[in-house]
């Protein structure tokens, strides 16, 4: 048979309804990690995912047969219905978020919906390809494994294209937000199978969606349901990073912004009468001790002058330390990847707008700065998120980068959140000082004195270009407190580590991080991530992280 004869018996209409099928599903895997990362966080949504969709896609290729006998044209009808009950149901099964745990929750909240559509739509795209190509008349081996093999290169063109197209427009309107992307994928599902009754099945479903569930609702309704916690959302948006808002406890006293199942920073709003600090106090004691860069002491022994230096701060969160920094008068240079942090940073947690603005990657604009020869006095590095890490900004070029953008009397604060026990904390310190020898090390508070194995933690590690002399602090004065009581209590920062720690490599291990090998830190990054998810569970209710 020639090219144009097998063109021919193509069956195009069965191969177009199976190609949408199969990149609706396809589309519908980053889709599902977003609306999980707000309840389960980033990380740990990913540990079983793309294993569970191998494993259901798979079941439902090898299952078509036997589906299409029991099932018929019923199997099809299903498809919609199932599409528009999946964020119903996982609505009702995130609600109980805390007692299934993490990472088995988001496993058992795919299952409600997600992963059975899965099965079926690679079910009916699969069998429906099959048809289509038609290629009995080659054999059994290729009637079965050409359209098996076609069916999986479909599926994985959809989901590159879907999480490039999320990537790009995430955020843009309600039906390019996590939970609007769910009410398009099921009309695309009801679009592209032929019209049945069976669709009067999801009316309940539709009803609850637009009237009970927060996800879809205004600030007004997620308010509704936070306020016996206490909470109220001030603002939400999606963004490049994740799911970012901000959130106020009233009854407390702070406020906070949220990335995901993360805390980027927050601040204090309640304060005793006559309490009029220039800057606000945070919630986090680390992000106080990160402007303790200002306090090392210069090798030549001539203090600094606030007005005479430029600083770099790279991660913006609500902007704690950039805000000092620039009330002291410090010209300064913010590096933040993602507009919606410094848009609320600036909204809501009073970030003042003398400074520079990069909204940009941190590494290309550390290139940028290196050919225009610019250097600063101070660099503050602080860019955790969500329990992990980018791991490119702590490699050894990275951090080469920075030191040629520090003066020759500059200093460097770089806050390091994880479990000190586990190996990639010893990877990054010691990559950490290979690249700054003359460096000290501050964990946020005192180690817990239990039989844990576990050990998260905020960590800075304050360094200096120069090698001349052991990195020490000046006795602070009033004028660095700036009138802050948390500034008194943890400016100076007290709970020093050893860093013969860190200095055992483990059997495989590397000792340093570099680029090519930057995959080596991330796939220990699991572990870190679920601490953190068990420790922000105890900061915020669970309620405020599963209504988002």
């Amino acid at each position: 048979m020639s090219v144009a004869q097998f063109v021919r018996q193509i069956d195009a209409y069965r191969l177009g309804t199976g190609v949408a099928l199969l990149f609706l599903a396809a589309f519908y895997s980053p889709v599902m990690g977003l609306v999980l990362s707000p309840v389960f966080g980033t990380h740990p949504v990913h540990i079983f995912h793309s294993y569970a969709v191998a494993v259901f896609g798979a079941a439902g290729w090898f299952l078509k047969d036997h589906i299409q006998r029991r099932l018929g044209r019923l199997a099809a009808y299903l498809l919609p219905v199932l599409a528009f009950w999946t964020p119903t149901l996982q609505y009702f099964v995130m609600q109980q978020s805390s007692k299934l745990g993490n990472p088995a929750g988001p496993m058992v909240t795919e299952l409600f919906g997600y992963l059975p559509l899965v099965l079926l739509t690679v079910a009916i795209a699969g069998k429906q390809v099959q048809a289509a190509l038609n290629l009995e008349s080659y054999g059994e081996v290729a009637a079965e494994h050409i359209p098996l093999l076609g069916t999986y290169l479909i599926y994985s063109v959809g989901e590159h294209i879907g999480r490039a197209i999320l990537a790009r427009a995430i955020g843009l309107t309600f039906l390019f937000s996590r939970a609007g992307m769910q009410f398009v994928i099921a009309i695309l599902y009801a679009v592209i199978v032929p019209r049945s009754k069976l669709l009067l099945l999801a009316i309940p479903s539709l009803i609850f969606t637009i009237t009970s569930d927060v996800h879809f609702g205004g600030i007004g309704a997620v308010n509704s349901a936070l306020q016996h916690e206490g909470y109220t959302l001030l603002a939400r948006q999606e963004s490049n990073t994740g799911y970012l808002s901000v959130l106020e406890n009233q009854d407390e006293g702070f406020r906070v912004m949220r990335c995901d199942h993360s805390l980027l920073g927050g601040q204090w709003t309640k304060s005793i009468a006559g309490y009029h600090p220039q800057v606000e106090d945070p919630i986090y004691a680390v992000f106080a001790m990160l402007e303790a860069v200002r306090l090392v002491e210069p090798d030549n022994g001539i203090q600094r002058v606030d007005a005479d230096s430029k600083a770099l701060v790279i991660g913006l969160g609500i902007g704690t330390t950039p805000s000092a920094l620039m009330k002291h008068g410090i010209d300064t240079t913010i590096v933040e990847i993602d507009p919606v942090v410094h848009k609320f940073a600036t909204e809501y947690f009073n970030l003042a707008p003398n400074h520079v603005a990069a909204i940009e990657d941190a590494t290309v604009f550390v290139k940028k700065a290196q050919k225009a020869s610019k250097q600063y006095d101070y660099i503050v590095h602080d860019v955790f998120t969500g329990g992990a890490e980018p791991a490119e900004l702590f490699t050894w070029e990275f951090l080469k980068d920075l030191h040629a953008l520090l003066k020759d009397d500059g200093v460097i604060a770089i806050n390091y959140a994880s479990d000190i026990t586990i190996y990639p904390t010893g990877l990054v310190v010691r990559t950490i000082r290979a690249v700054f020898p003359s460096c000290r090390i501050f964990r946020e508070s005192e180690a817990n004195q239990d039989d844990s194995t576990s050990d998260f933690t905020n960590m800075v590690l304050f360094c200096k270009k120069s090698k001349d002399s052991q990195l020490q602090f000046r006795e602070p004065t009033s004028a660095d407190f700036l009138g802050s009581k948390s500034r008194e209590s943890y400016l100076i920062p007290r709970h020093e580590i050893d860093f013969s720690l860190f200095d055992t490599v483990p059997k495989s291990g590397r000792r340093f991080l570099v680029d090519k090998e930057v995959n080596r830190l991330y796939k220990f990054q699991d572990r870190a991530a679920l601490e953190h998810w068990e420790i922000m569970r105890k900061v915020i209710p669970a309620a405020v992280w599963e209504n988002w």
